[in-house]
């Protein structure tokens, strides 16, 4: 059995959108790829799409090493005869590859022949994964001598840039082939998710195909306007696209197939009729310049303009319930667990939520009783799951109760334009919340943040803040949009101001701590620099890009950098506009701690306890003594220091540490 530590040679069969993707994914990350496809034109194009999409990743700092290094690691294969059978140099490349991956057309048949012919000429027990979205993991396998090695190893699109795989197990997978393909999902970068069994549409395409069709059906029964669905979507829901304008862009023909695929292999729906007729009439969407919304002409994309006023007119309980209700069946029938489930959709979709977290979120009684209400309008397949009448009988209905699918403290939640404020005693989180636009910076956000401060500075229930992004990203930096046509003393202000918000984060009298998920760069960066301690998803990417716009970090960037990781270090991340791992943030003194998004929340909560349990006020001497002291000489520091020393023995927090202490009891303080 080859392991992770095993796979050296990745033979890629199948050089498409998804193909040639997953050959770059893997040279990328130091393995040697075979690319094979039927001919030369097709490789070709291949080849020239990789080199364009490296060039794209080293222009923005995220390349490693050159880019003819990395295609140098890929070597071009034809993988068919003129007559139609599969190729000697297919078969030498599968007796040399270490692992099999296959990437080509979405049919039975074919996938069948080509993992015939490849377990033929294997060099051993190599793994055999399909990225198959729709096929049955286990039908693919039955015609090899070892199904045990056959796994599915489905990448997202496109797969360079989405860093969701799900892993499906088929029948007779073996553990250890699940294992291992999870081990290199991981060191290629991509956060991988368990599918335990080998159900149609395994996470994703199956809680998708129930919210699409929900969404479907209450236009086509006239409840709902294609408008009134997608802008309660995005701006109701925060997802990153509305249901249909998802459906155009992506292609209805590649839903309606996949949902037709699902169907003839159990999955129960009763299928929207709009669908259906769009793929008969060949209005597809984006690529044949019409969908549901129209286009400039075919393949080019133009967003969809949705009004944002007519959030709202549909109850997001009822475009959710069906993607719930699917959620609960993968997680009570054992298919993946509820923190994979979450994370298939937050990476997979875009969702800014999980859907378990959304349906804590609107009430689990909420959802049921919809549910009860689309089984009678739709169909059979909204039944609530025993699991959820099972929580609502409990009264474990989400965050109104404490509990749900996960557990809350009491808390409470107001959304400003740009941000949403959970006040979660004695912790206050600030979530930067424009993720349709990776939470870029703009005036609006720059002076709720200072306002919202300014608010939980007075809250004595509020002990310390953690400060973090919603979406994919902590915050791409500042919303560039918004630059067009300004005059230099106009950008000046702006960066006063901005400087002015960092400024106050840096000397505020409560810990921040930035919890950083996805991309903090830019203006985003800064303000994460501002906190006093940084908690990075192993995701996170870290940067000061303005250099490659023309100008240079303008929120104390070229100020705050070099004081966390040294003036040369500073100097090349500014100068090259690099961005850099969280890891390797780090390493550089960037950021303090590193765990795996999904803990991220988690360990941000943690530690945000443990320092609400410290005296209020010792903890903001020891911020002013380190952040004052830094910039002033060591004399004037020492003095503060002991200023604030004293100045502590008035406090009555003092004598209950002290008390405490001797009492050998944990103390209680009260920051008086």
């Amino acid at each position: 059995m080859v392991s992770a530590n095993d796979v050296k040679q990745v033979l890629v069969v199948g050089a498409g959108t998804m193909g040639h993707g997953i050959a770059e994914v893997f040279a990328i990350a130091g393995y040697n790829v075979f690319l094979a496809d039927v001919n030369r034109q097709i490789l070709d194009s291949a080849m020239d799409k990789i080199r364009w999409s490296l060039s794209k990743l080293a222009e923005k700092g995220q390349l490693k090493e050159s880019v003819d290094s990395v295609m140098s690691r890929i070597t071009a294969v034809i993988s068919v005869n003129p007559d139609g059978s599969f190729s000697n140099d297919l078969a030498a490349a599968a007796s040399q590859a270490d692992m099999m991956i296959e990437a080509i057309t979405e049919k039975l048949d074919a996938k069948q022949a080509l993992f015939r012919f490849v377990d033929q000429h294997r060099k051993g027990k190599i793994i055999m994964a399909t990225n198959t979205s729709s096929l049955p993991i286990t039908e693919i396998a039955s015609v090899t001598s070892s199904p045990e090695l056959v796994v599915g190893m489905h990448f997202f699109n496109p797969p360079p840039l989405m860093p969701l795989i799900e892993v499906i197990k088929g029948e007779r997978t073996s553990d250890d082939v699940v294992q291992s393909v999870v081990d290199l999902a991981k060191r290629i970068g991509k956060q991988p998710v368990v599918v335990n069994k080998d159900v149609p549409g395994f996470i994703v395409n199956r809680i998708l195909a129930r919210f699409l069709n929900t969404a479907c059906w209450l236009v086509a029964k006239g409840r709902a306007s294609v408008l009134e669905v997608d802008s309660t979507v995005r701006f109701s829901l925060g997802f990153p696209m509305g249901a249909f304008e998802l459906a155009d862009y992506s292609g209805i023909d590649v839903f309606y197939l996949i949902a037709v695929a699902m169907t003839q292999r159990g999955f129960r729906q009763t299928p929207c009729p709009l669908f259906e007729q769009m793929y008969k009439a060949n209005t597809l969407g984006m690529k044949t310049g019409k969908g549901f919304y129209e286009y400039p002409k075919p393949g080019a994309y133009v967003r969809p303009q949705i009004p944002k006023d007519l959030a709202g007119k549909v109850d997001p309980v009822t475009l959710i319930a069906g993607a719930v209700n699917e959620a609960a069946w993968l997680l009570e029938n054992g298919i993946a667990t509820k923190e994979d489930i979450d994370k298939a959709v937050k990476l997979g979709l875009g969702w800014p939520k999980g859907v378990f977290e959304l349906a804590d979120q609107y009430g689990i009684d909420s959802i049921v009783a919809t549910l009860s209400q689309l089984k009678q309008d739709i169909g059979p397949e909204y039944s609530p799951e025993p699991l959820l009448t099972q929580m609502v009988s409990q009264g474990t209905l989400g965050v109104k109760t404490g509990k749900g699918f996960y557990e809350y403290g009491h808390y409470e939640e107001v959304a400003k334009s740009t941000l949403i404020v959970r006040y979660e005693k004695p912790i206050a989180w600030i979530i930067l919340n424009r993720p349709n636009k990776l939470n870029a910076i703009n005036v609006d956000m720059i002076n709720e943040l200072s306002q919202t401060l300014d608010e939980i500075e007075q809250n004595p229930d509020v002990r310390v803040i953690i400060l973090t992004g919603s979406g994919k990203a902590f915050s791409a930096g500042a919303d560039i949009t918004g630059f067009a046509g300004i005059t230099p003393i106009q950008a000046a202000i702006f960066s006063r101001k901005f400087q002015e918000l960092t400024l106050k984060m840096e000397y505020y009298t409560k810990p921040i701590i930035v919890a950083i998920n996805g991309y903090a760069l830019g203006g985003g960066l800064e303000i994460a620099m501002s906190g006093d301690i940084r908690i990075a998803a192993e995701t996170a990417m870290l940067g000061q890009p303005e250099i490659n716009l023309g100008f240079i970090p303008g929120a104390g960037g070229t100020q705050r950098l070099p004081r966390l990781i040294g003036r040369s270090s500073a100097k090349l991340l500014i100068f090259t506009g690099d961005m850099v791992s969280a890891k390797d943030a780090k390493e550089l003194g960037l950021v303090d701690y590193v765990v795996p998004p999904e803990r991220l929340e988690q360990e941000a909560r943690s530690l945000a306890l443990k320092l609400a349990e410290k005296p209020p006020l010792a903890l903001l001497a020891a911020k002013l003594a380190v952040e004052m002291g830094l910039e002033s000489n060591i004399w004037a520091g020492l003095a503060l220091e002991s200023q604030l020393f004293g100045l502590l023995f008035s406090t009555k927090d003092v004598v209950e540490g002290v008390s405490a202490f001797l009492e050998k009891r944990k103390p209680s303080f009260k920051g008086e």
